[in-house]
């Protein structure tokens, strides 16, 4: 199946309605939460971060309870294992076999809360899963299942007892959010329904597990022009040479680039990849990729300036 004009407007309306579901919960963020349904049907991974009490739990539990599959809820702390994320297989004495106990990464979407929070140990655990969908353990492999979507969220405030997720399981993640505090009209609506414990559970189930792989394999195959393909390659070349960067977009990046474009195309009716596209999920899909010279981060310079700069340098390819 290919991407047609009318795929792309039917796309575009249940994408705007399940928006608009999360968005009775996560008042006054409907960009957050359309990136968040992007990096889902991107077969991607969202990586939240944000200070406490701006609702990233929030966001992620609506998002699941809005798709009609399994979700699991992992509380990373320090004394957590690797087995304990992914599972332990267990001899039955009974049968004389060893079965295997999944873990709760066995889920549609998995809730990674306070990922920075676990060791470094078990935060590897997640790095085949993430890249993927699979499990091995003692020499075994196991899938996960499709959909499958990882939401980790991590304080940046907050910096005892945690450890900084390494750039290898950065890259991972399609996304890297946040939400912010909300303005003030859906402060005090939030504050309105607050005799209710928890808004989540509000949420009403309106696509299932299919429809969502359905819909990513139509997402798929949006029309990306070459030339838009060259303007990728550019950005990435640049966040590398850069001399504020000692890293810049991985390959990896550049195809994270290129999946959640076409979703994000298709998300606004549309059967084809524009600049625009790029250009607005350049920071939360490539910005966690890049790492600034130490010397250029004293000096002030942050990496969404970096990426300013960049997008600003290289001229977009002109419509034909």
């Amino acid at each position: 199946m290919t991407m047609t004009p009318e795929h792309a407007a039917w796309f575009a309306d249940m994408f705007s309605k399940l928006v608009a579901n999360v968005g009775q919960v996560v008042l006054g963020k409907p960009r957050t939460i359309g990136l968040a349904f992007t990096c889902l049907l991107s077969e991607g991974h969202m990586l939240l971060e944000d200070y406490p009490g701006t609702g990233k739990t929030s966001l992620a539990r609506a998002l699941a309870a809005t798709v009609q599959g399994t979700t699991s809820r992992i509380q990373f702390t320090p004394d957590l294992l690797p087995s304990d994320v992914t599972g332990v297989t267990i001899y039955d004495q009974a049968s004389s076999h060893f079965e295997f106990h999944r873990g709760p990464i066995f889920a549609s979407i998995v809730l990674a809360d306070e990922i920075n929070r676990a060791s470094p140990k078990t935060q590897s655990s997640l790095l085949e899963v993430m890249e993927e969908s699979k499990v091995t353990v003692d020499g075994t492999t196991y899938g996960v299942g499709n959909p499958f979507m990882v939401i980790a969220t991590q304080n940046p405030v907050e910096q005892a007892g945690t450890y900084k997720l390494p750039e290898a399981q950065l890259d991972r993640f399609l996304m890297k959010a946040s939400l912010g505090y909300p303005d003030h009209a859906s402060t005090v609506q939030i504050l309105t329904g607050s005799g209710t414990r928890s808004q989540a559970r509000t949420v009403e189930p309106m696509i299932t597990t299919q429809a969502v792989v359905d819909m990513a394999e139509l997402a798929s195959t949006v029309h990306v022009d070459p030339s838009v393909l060259e303007y990728i390659a550019h950005i990435a070349e640049a966040t590398r040479t850069a001399p504020e960067t000692t890293l810049g977009v991985s390959v990896r990046g550049c195809l994270a680039l290129v999946r959640a474009s076409k979703t994000w195309a298709a998300a606004n009716g549309r059967h084809f990849v524009t600049p625009d596209d790029v250009k607005s999920l350049a920071e939360p899909v490539l910005a966690h990729r890049i790492m600034l010279d130490p010397e250029a981060e004293f000096a002030g310079t942050t990496v969404i300036s970096v990426l300013s700069e960049v997008l600003g340098a290289i001229a977009p390819p002109q419509s034909r």
